[in-house]
């Protein structure tokens, strides 16, 4: 029943109308600049005035405003731009596109605004997992030859490596691990210097905005919500397929024929189950489906399909992230694995709903990071959209093969 996808580098990857548009040039730097000239060099004020025209957000998962941490690591002495690379989160693959499709474009947005801050180096963070991922990127920064230093580095490989202070620990060369943290890495980051730091679609998007200009890059989406995002959308027995979609589109254009009718999670791992009337309804837009309760968070869609139960998918997909904790705070030590244990006997029918929700409440904003509230998260969506499910285990069935065994009576 586990929907852990296998093989991070075999994925699909769509064409699409503004990052993901003219693949067929190929990755490599000759390509990408009769594509698109080289970026028109811009100041600090220049292009803190940019990313706000379009009200620019990352898209790591978090959807917080480039500008204000532009403005924040403008303000400190010797600024680092970090390009994260880590795609930590399992089911996300939309990174791991742009290292093997659209690398020049992370590029020239992270290089264009290191230039801004008047920083003399790029820190690039490869994911340890994704090696093909980690072998194009470094082919694509020896093509380089802006003035920039780009600097590599490797993560371990575990679910929480991408974390920005993990990133931040793995650059000052001490274990790859998140730590606790009173100031954003904007303010006080590597060697506590400002440090911006954002994942690599979110540079390919700023690399878009130098290139097109407010104007170019405002043909896409919506007039309150400009531009377009990546979704990695992934379906039992499918390999995981990454989708370029403009703010404003139906999600329902980019899910499979086999998804219609059953729940999902959205926003990955540490996402929320949504209901098929929601994935069918919503529009893809950050405010729209966090009203909705199913956040785009990390861009990710996963579909278990008409056969999986649901809790058995959130089962294993909660021990998973109980294994991939730094286990150096009780949360992810203790309680992780605690939940774990609870939700598995909510599938076998020995668990109680309430202990469940008790485990929640004991985990929920006591970490040193956001793994613990993010499996949280996961978990009561589950317990939130799908009850009956909760409930018929409890009862010793499942929804799942109950419909089935109805379907082989008729």
């Amino acid at each position: 029943m586990s929907l852990l996808p296998p093989l991070p580098d075999e994925i699909d990857i769509h064409p699409g109308p503004a990052l993901l548009d003219g693949l067929e040039r190929g990755p490599g730097l000759a390509a990408h600049r009769q594509q698109y000239d080289e970026p028109r060099a811009s100041s600090l004020a220049e292009l803190q005035a940019l990313v706000e025209a379009v009200g620019l957000r990352g898209r790591g998962g978090a959807a917080f405003p480039f500008a204000t941490k532009l403005a924040a690591a403008g303000r400190g002495r010797r600024a680092l731009v970090v390009v994260n690379l880590a795609e930590g989160e399992t089911a996300s693959s939309k990174d791991t596109a742009l290292a093997l499709r659209r690398p020049h474009l992370v590029l020239d947005g992270a290089i264009t605004t290191a230039r801004a801050l008047k920083a003399r180096e790029v820190h690039v963070v490869l994911p340890g997992e994704r090696p093909l991922a980690a072998e194009r990127m470094r082919a694509a920064m020896a093509e380089r030859t802006d003035g920039v230093r780009l600097v590599e580095h490797v993560t371990e490989g575990r679910f929480v490596s991408g974390q920005a202070r993990a990133v931040v620990e793995l650059i000052e060369r001490r274990p790859n691990l998140p730590v606790t943290a009173w100031d954003p890495e904007a303010v006080s980051g590597v060697k506590r210097r400002p440090t911006l730091l954002s994942n690599a679609e979110t540079w390919a998007h700023v690399g878009l905005l130098v290139l097109r200009g407010a104007a170019g890059y405002r043909l896409r989406g919506t007039t309150s919500e400009p531009g377009t995002t990546l979704l990695t959308v992934t379906s039992r027995g499918a390999r995981p397929a990454v989708h370029e979609v403009a703010y404003g589109s139906r999600l329902r254009d980019v899910l499979p024929v086999s998804a219609a009718g059953s729940p999902g999670i959205v926003g990955g791992f540490h996402g929320s189950w949504a209901t098929w009337p929601t994935l069918a309804n919503a529009l893809v837009s950050v405010p729209g489906m966090t009203s909705l309760g199913a956040p785009l968070g990390a861009g990710v869609v996963l579909l278990p399909g008409p056969s999986a139960c649901c809790l058995q998918v959130t089962t294993d997909i909660v021990e998973h992230l109980a294994g991939q904790s730094t286990r150096r705070c009780g949360p992810c030590f203790n309680g992780l694995p605690a939940l774990a244990e609870a939700v598995r006997g909510l599938l076998e029918g020995t668990g109680s709903r309430q202990r469940v929700e008790e485990l929640c409440g004991l985990v929920a904003r006591r970490g040193a990071c956001a793994h613990p509230d993010g499996t949280v998260r996961l978990v009561r969506s589950l317990l939130l959209t799908l009850p009956d499910e909760v409930a018929a285990h409890q009862h010793g069935s499942c929804t799942v093969s109950s419909a089935q065994l109805a379907g082989a009576a008729r």
